[in-house]
């Protein structure tokens, strides 16, 4: 039994024996060989006790762990893609109903000042002609007072110069010449 550990710890440990020192390569006292004696007993009761199987089977879990986490962070970063294009999908269709808003504001404002323009344009020729009608009728006004005043300048010169000229024979002969005539009229 010894010579079938000793065989692979001989091939195993071909450099150690070079490195025999004082004592001979299989003796207990040779530092290397106690080190390869204790190695593969680890290794051993490594593999008695199924150590690689955990190792493996944690390493199998957590390779899984890492890959379902992998996905989920995929998944995660689609989800983000996703919304950001949705949030850029938005923002340029709140920004083009900006646009329009400020377009119609614009289009409003410009109306309505036009409007305003066209309002006051009218008011202003409407007052104008008011004025031009108050203009005439204090022109007409005026006419009138002056040829009211010019007539009965007029009559007062008249009657002056009548008063001179007539005596007292024609001025009866004209107030029975006008009573006949309004009796002709009235009768």
């Amino acid at each position: 039994m010894t010579r079938l550990i000793a065989l692979p710890a001989l091939l195993v440990a071909g450099p150690a024996l070079a490195a025999a020192g004082d004592y001979p390569f299989l003796s207990l006292y040779n530092t290397d060989i106690v080190v390869l004696i204790a190695f593969v007993l680890f290794i051993g009761i490594l593999v008695y006790f199924k150590v690689p199987g955990y190792i493996t089977g944690f390493l199998d879990r957590r390779a899984e762990q890492i890959r379902a986490d992998l996905d989920e962070a995929r998944r995660l970063r689609e989800e983000a893609q996703q919304l950001v294009a949705g949030y850029e999908r938005k923002l340029r269709e709140v920004k083009n109903q900006a646009d329009r808003i400020v377009v119609r504001a614009t289009q409003e404002a410009k109306d309505a000042a036009a409007q305003a323009q066209r309002d006051m344009e009218v008011q202003v020729a409407r007052r104008l002609a008011a004025a031009d009608e108050q203009l005439a009728a204090a022109e007409a006004e005026a006419l009138r007072s002056v040829r009211n005043r010019a007539v009965a300048v007029a009559i007062a010169a008249a009657a002056d110069v009548v008063a001179r000229q007539m005596g007292d024979e024609d001025a009866a002969r004209l107030i029975d010449d006008g009573i006949d005539t309004v009796d002709a009229r009235l009768g």
